[in-house]
């Protein structure tokens, strides 16, 4: 059997010496596992603040996971709405949350500087493009993040977003500018070798088999090796460790499926005369941004399902010449799938037990800047006793009941899908 298409990110990713397993025992102070976003931000954070001895283990290799497979978008928000935010928490509270997303987005504009990480970050901004007639839903998120949020989205009449995105299939829109796009794969190589270049000890092809407590510290065991830490994090995201079962019954693995065109040249320009990213206001909404090399990458729809390159293909292919017809019979170079962990209240779960066991995981949809943000909590809370990490305690490991969690997640999608399309052919 040929090997698997690899994503365009695999392809494209940044050369560097690959980290070598755990062998024999270690002593550590503190061990990550999980060689995504949440766990690299985790091990950079502390590594920045001083800590020595720490330890990342990777099962695969470093983006593994959906921190190497996403669409690269770095915006502020969760999957929760800001509106349901704020309903649940009130004013003050629902702002320091949303407040950390912010500052998250400025800390990866200041690593990708601080750190030369080559990951083609383009700081232009992210368009809102409405799928329907009615502007009332952009009007009604507009202000609710300037009156609540302190936050700016400027509006797009259809005449100027027309003009941006050439595609008659959208409205009006929002655009919001403090946000950008970037390669996560290559961020996160790059976030590996600066806490590497600080001291962190990473290890690939390292999956953790077990973990126990030994007295009054962690062991943590691995096919060819272990090690003895005070404090251990546990950063999985959609590809569970099976560790700790409390953490991982917490959330939904979901895919989400991604393409990247051929290069198109000239034909980009037909579709795009913007460098920002674009996704739109339906539940089962498009994302797509333009590359370097003149590809469009395209994503969409979310399932229990993983599928095959083939599968992802076909689906994709259709939903990009719905928006742009003009492509016509353009070639799709890359397919592939990838893993997010959702939890029930779609909310990250950060958290901490006092025999030294964290966790960060359920950023599902909106990982970039909300991995960045726990990874600085996380980091504050184990080497400065900082206790800002309970600002998410309302968002906690509530169970998702699977395998049935599953079964209503595809029906609520669905339910949503059904919903888009109806409101869609109503508007004719």
């Amino acid at each position: 059997m040929p090997p698997p298409v690899p994503s365009y990110y695999r392809a494209t990713a940044t050369p560097y010496a690959p980290h070598a397993p755990l062998e024999g025992r270690q002593e550590a102070r503190v061990v990550v596992v999980g060689g995504g976003f949440a766990g690299l931000n985790t091990a950079l954070g502390l590594a920045e603040r001083g800590l020595r001895d720490v330890v990342l283990l990777e099962r695969e290799q470093i983006g593994h996971g959906a921190s190497g497979r996403n669409g690269g978008f770095v915006f502020a928000g969760y999957s929760l709405g800001e509106q349901a935010l704020f309903d649940q928490l009130g004013e003050m509270r629902a702002q320091a949350l949303f407040r950390r997303t912010i500052e998250g987005v400025h800390r990866i504009r200041q690593r990708v500087a601080e750190y030369a990480i080559p990951c083609d970050a383009v700081d232009a901004g992210v368009i809102w493009a409405n799928w329907f007639r009615d502007p009332g839903v952009l009007r009604t998120r507009q202000q609710l993040l300037a009156e609540r949020y302190g936050v700016d989205w400027e509006w797009l009449p259809e005449a100027r977003l027309r003009e941006l995105v050439r595609s008659p299939r959208y409205h009006d829109g929002l655009f919001e500018r403090d946000a950008l796009h970037l390669h996560p794969l290559n961020y996160a190589i790059g976030l590996a070798a600066a806490a590497a270049g600080r001291g962190v000890r990473i290890h690939e092809h390292s999956g953790v088999r077990r973990l126990q407590r030994d007295g009054d510290r962690w062991r943590v065991q691995t096919a060819s090796g272990e090690v003895l830490a005070e404090q251990v994090v546990l950063a999985c995201g959609g590809y569970l460790a099976g560790l700790e079962r409390r953490i991982d019954r917490a959330i939904l693995p979901i895919a989400t499926y991604v393409m990247v065109t051929e290069p198109l040249g000239d034909r980009l320009d037909e579709c795009l005369a913007t460098r920002a990213a674009i996704y739109d206001t339906r539940f089962a909404f498009d994302y797509y941004r333009p590359l370097p090399d003149t590809r469009l990458l395209w994503g969409g729809r979310i399932s229990v399902l993983d599928r095959s390159p083939r599968a992802v293909q076909r689906l994709l292919r259709r939903d990009l010449l719905r928006v742009f017809p003009q492509l016509g019979e353009v070639r799709v170079d890359y397919a592939w799938s990838g893993l997010m962990s959702y939890a029930r209240h779609q909310m990250p779960q950060i958290g901490g037990r006092e025999d030294g066991l964290w966790w960060a995981q359920a950023f599902g949809g909106h990982g970039l800047s909300s991995t960045c943000a726990a990874g600085e909590l996380l980091a504050a809370a184990i080497a400065e006793g900082d206790p800002a990490w309970r600002e998410f305690n309302d968002y906690g490991l509530a169970s998702t009941y699977r395998p049935l969690g599953f079964m209503a997640a595809q029906a609520s999608y669905w339910r949503a899908e059904l919903q888009d399309w109806l409101k869609t052919r109503l508007e004719g």
